[in-house]
């Protein structure tokens, strides 16, 4: 079956003045047009093509590659807003409406909007919504502590970041879990601490302990040796200076200074840390 809003793999079924049409198993037809088409196209060629519905509501496959496809969270642009409501350059020909009834604030023209990108099933069209909490968490999250995922940053609040959790759930990364700054529509890769009763996640961008304090450990033994061989910070100096010195906390930079000792690669005195006498 062809999809709306999403890439397919179809095969050229036969060619007319215009194009190529591309059928699926069960024999469903779409327009691949001219611009599109390899030169070398031959009947029975395999292409993956992005559906969706042009300006005459007609389903059309392109190779155009959208900025997300239906079921994707994404930032876009508006580029008319009129009575029915504001559109967005989602990367293909025809823009997509945001209908006033889904956006949280009145979309203004030139703006940037994170929205989600939906099939209207009643009326069988490609729309987007700027309300993302009702597309969030409607299925239960079965991640494990430690678990890698994707998140797109969409929101700041006083206590962290709001984040989109795999297309699929709210998370959040609270401020003292970041250590460097985070760029709203940024997209990165978030570990799971714990999934919460009300189904959100609470996250950090840190990888899991272990792993996070050998990258602290290998830092410092690089400002070690790539310096004079001593470094004027210990456990004993503040939480804010080892923020922004390693930008972890103070919890993991001892622990990794607790490695490093342990390993007699540094000697620790009250006024900071030295190479250990590797002879």
């Amino acid at each position: 079956m062809i999809q709306l809003g999403k890439y397919n793999t179809l095969r050229v079924a036969r060619f007319v003045d215009f194009g190529a049409y591309l059928s699926d198993d069960e024999g469903s037809e779409v327009l691949l047009p001219s611009r599109y088409l390899p030169d070398n196209a031959v009947i029975g060629d395999e292409l993956e093509v992005f559906v969706y519905k042009d300006s005459e509501e007609r389903p059309v496959a392109v190779t155009d590659r959208p900025f997300a496809t239906v079921g994707e969270f994404a930032f876009l642009q508006v580029t008319q807003v009129n009575r029915y409501g504001a559109f967005v350059d989602w990367g293909v020909p025809k823009n997509i409406l945001v209908p006033f009834s889904e956006q949280r604030v009145r979309m203004e023209e030139g703006g940037i909007y994170p929205v989600y990108i939906y099939l209207d099933h009643a009326t069988q069209r490609i729309v987007a919504s700027a309300k993302l909490e009702k597309f969030l968490g409607n299925v239960i999250p079965e991640y494990q502590p430690g678990d890698k995922v994707n998140a797109l940053v969409w929101q700041h609040t006083p206590i962290g970041y709001k984040v989109i959790v795999d297309n699929l759930f709210q998370g959040i990364i609270y401020d003292n879990e970041v250590y460097a700054p985070l760029e709203i529509e940024q997209t990165i890769t978030a570990y799971v601490k714990m999934v919460r009763s009300d189904n959100k996640i609470d996250l950090t961008i840190g990888d899991r302990a272990r792993n996070r304090v050998s990258e602290i450990a290998r830092e410092i033994m690089h400002r070690l040796t790539e310096g004079n061989g001593s470094l004027a910070i210990s456990d004993s100096s503040s939480p804010e200076q080892i923020k922004a010195e390693f930008k972890c906390s103070k919890k993991d930079f001892k622990k990794a200074i607790g490695k490093l000792y342990k390993e007699r690669k540094i000697v620790l005195d009250g006024a900071g840390i030295s190479l250990a006498d590797q002879t």
